[in-house]
Order: structure tokens, then C-alpha cells, then sequence
């Protein structure tokens, strides 16, 4: 079925893709060491990227950083989280600070929108008390990227790393389940889903990473914080512990991030541009585990 789904992805990529302007742009954002850096210029793209389906193909909306240069690039994917509200009404996710640090490192960075959310077409997929099936769901999403990705020549597609942020960390987890070629290993930023109308949300969400452990196939980082707001302590170590105690091979190679308290909420250590000196250095180290380039002017 996952060989089928490809390969109309790939047909899809021939028959319509629509794409705008680029747009030229510029940052300057603190380094991991708390100093402004440089400032540097990016192309910026908002792409609509198919995705197979049934009954019939949708569009996912995605923005692209790329830096200067023909490449070709590593690339990092960045999936977002759930803001309260609508996700058809919310707002195409940019990270701009965050994605500039990596683009000062040499790398493309995509931020797609997952379905049913901003301009992404299909049903947003939740609701369900099933949270381990939903970040499946989520992360064919994630596929859909990569294999848009890989048709663009300034991509490397032998040097991918997969990031997420809340939802999208649950996402990324659960893509790390998937044999992707080229992925060398996933980041999650206090990944998770809430449901409050499940009264056993918490061990269905530990029982999910559970399960995403017994078929990881990457190593991971996992980045958490003590007054996270959808996560109390010691949900994280729980769910952390679960993944690990069935994780094998490469994905055992799995390590718990715990910054403390961060600001009001520890949920936003990633979205916040203050959180960087926080987590940069960690990510960089990681990245370097892994053989990736994390040198700025790399």
C-alpha cells in the first residue's frame, strides 16, 4: 500500500504543481551564544506540494527557505503544531528565527502544513482518542514532503533531518517509524496531542510512543521543559521511557532534553525566538552526532 501511495505521489509531482514568486529576504537572529549573527540572505517560497489520496489527490501548502546558491543542500523539515482554534484558519506555520539558524548552516529548511490545515487541502485528521494511529496519519504527510522535496535539484537528499513542535513532534515520532532514505534522525520539541475528551489521554499517549519505539529506525533527541502547560511532570520522562524501553538498533539512540523551567511555559521553548540559545546548542550537538555540517558557513 505505502509503495502504491508513492508512486502516485510521484505521478502526482509530473501532472500539477503550483508554485509562487520566490521572495528574497534577509535575518539577522542571536547565535547560540546569545550574540546577533550576521545578517544573511534567503529565498523564500510558498509551494502547494501534492499528496496521494483517496478518492482523490490533495494539496499541501509549504514554505520553503533555501540560501544562497546553487547547492545542493541538506534539508531539514520542521512540522508545526495545533494552535487553539480552527486548523483550516490557522496561519501558514514560518519559524522564522528558528529556520534561519539552520539556513546560516547551510541547510533548506520546509515547513509544511499538514491537512486541513491553513491552506493544506483534505479533513483535518483529530478528534479521534486513537493517538497513534493520528500521528500516523500525520506523518504520511511528512512523506508527501520528502518526496517533493527530492524532485528539487538544489536538495540533498542523502542528509535529512526531521523536526517537530508539539503536535508536530508527535508527527515527527511517529515518521520515525517509516524507512525513509537519506533521514539520519528526528528532533522532538515537547511532542504530544491532547485530548480532553479521552479521560486516558496521558497513557494512551504514553502507549503511543511506545509503539512508534518498537519500529523507530532513527536516532532522536527529545527537548522538554518542567512547566510545560499540556504536559505535566513526569509525563515526558514517562512517555521518553516508553519509547526507549522498545527501541532497537539506531533508534536507541534516543536522549531526554530537560531545560528546567522555561518563561511562563516550557511549550513554547521552540516557537520562542529567546528559546534559541536554549535549544540551539543541544540541536547542534545532535546534528554532529549524526555526521550533519553545523557550522554556520558550512
Amino acid at each position: 500500500m505505502r509503495s502504491a501511495a508513492r508512486l502516485l505521489r510521484s505521478l502526482a509531482l509530473v501532472t500539477a504543481l503550483t508554485m509562487l514568486a520566490p521572495l528574497c529576504g534577509h535575518a539577522q537572529t542571536a547565535n547560540g551564544n546569545g550574540h546577533a549573527a550576521p545578517r544573511m540572505r534567503f529565498q523564500e517560497q510558498v509551494v502547494m506540494l501534492p499528496k496521494a489520496a483517496i478518492p482523490s489527490r490533495i494539496d499541501l501548502e509549504a514554505t520553503v527557505f533555501k540560501p544562497a546558491g546553487e547547492g545542493p543542500f541538506p534539508l531539514v523539515v520542521i512540522n508545526h503544531g495545533k494552535a487553539p482554534g480552527r486548523p483550516g484558519v490557522q496561519g501558514r506555520a514560518r519559524f522564522p528565527a528558528q529556520s534561519v539558524e539552520f539556513l546560516r548552516r547551510g541547510y533548506v529548511v520546509v515547513l509544511p502544513m499538514r491537512q486541513g490545515f491553513a491552506r493544506s487541502g483534505g479533513a483535518y485528521v483529530g478528534g479521534s482518542c486513537d493517538i497513534e494511529s493520528n500521528g500516523m496519519m500525520q506523518a504520511d504527510d511528512v512523506v508527501a514532503t520528502l518526496d517533493f522535496m527530492a524532485t528539487q535539484p538544489y536538495v540533498d537528499m542523502e542528509r535529512i533531518v526531521v523536526i517537530g513542535q508539539s503536535h508536530g513532534g508527535l508527527t515527527t515520532m511517529a515518521f520515525s517509524t517509516i524507512g525513509y532514505p537519506g533521514v539520519r534522525g528526528v528532533v522532538n520539541f515537547a511532542g504530544g496531542l491532547r485530548n480532553l475528551n479521552c479521560p486516558d489521554w496521558e497513557e494512551r499517549l504514553v502507549d503511543a510512543f511506545a509503539a512508534y519505539g518498537s519500529l523507530a529506525r532513527y536516532p532522536s533527541l527529545w527537548v522538554y521543559g518542567d512547566n510545560d502547560s499540556y504536559w505535566p511532570v513526569p509525563l515526558p520522562s514517562r512517555m521518553f521511557n516508553a519509547f526507549k524501553a522498545r527501541a532497537t538498533g539506531p533508534a536507541a539512540r534516543a536522549r531526554l532534553i530537560d531545560v528546567g523551567e522555561f518563561g511562563a511555559d516550557s511549550h513554547r521553548l521552540f516557537s520562542a525566538r529567546e528559546g534559541i540559545p536554549v535549544w540551539l546548542p543541544e540541536v547542534g550537538n545532535f546534528f554532529r552526532a549524526l555526521g550533519m555540517p553545523f557550522d554556520t558557513g558550512t
